[in-house]
């Protein structure tokens, strides 16, 4: 069953499940594919449906643990890099890569309050608030993207997990 924000919750509660929810939507984009239809460039710039899990990984890698002051693995610095799966990055390889950095972005939320402040990777001083918000803007961007690449390849629609 799809996780619901709550209508009245907690803030850093409801933007975590909200966070979820585009994570698991993310992931649902891949079931039944096979490596070509994943890799499948699908616009004229070569978006795919698994580098956008490739990205979203490092986008989490940088949001939150290196925010918070927290090692992450090595990530993609050359955007063109960061988008794509490389021949030597298995599907398996990518979808963990995005669980480990789920796993410590969750350690940072859990271990943070919601005005908890860090260094963003621009510089600027952040609160986790608006941290959790601009990941929840980019993993729902991306995962809208998912959703019309995935259409295009094998005409499944739906922008969650069905109940």
């Amino acid at each position: 069953m799809s996780k619901r924000v709550p209508l009245r919750g907690e803030e850093k509660a409801s933007l975590h499940i909200s966070l979820d929810r585009h994570r698991d939507a993310v992931l649902w984009k891949l079931e039944g594919l096979d490596e070509e239809q994943l890799r499948r460039p699908m616009t004229p710039t070569g978006t795919n449906l698994l580098g956008l899990v490739k990205h979203l990984a490092g986008v989490e890698y940088e949001w939150l643990p290196k925010t918070y002051g927290r090692a992450t693995e090595p990530l993609e610095t050359d955007v063109v890099a960061d988008m794509n799966a490389g021949p030597h990055e298995s599907t398996a390889d990518i979808v963990a890569f995005y669980g480990r950095a789920r796993a410590a972005s969750d350690a940072v939320i859990a271990e943070h309050g919601i005005d908890d402040v860090g260094t963003a990777w621009f510089g600027e001083q952040v609160s986790l608030r608006r941290v959790l918000i601009g990941l929840v803007e980019e993993t729902a961007r991306h995962a809208g993207h998912m959703d019309i690449l995935r259409e295009l390849i094998d005409g499944a629609i739906g922008s969650h997990r069905p109940d």
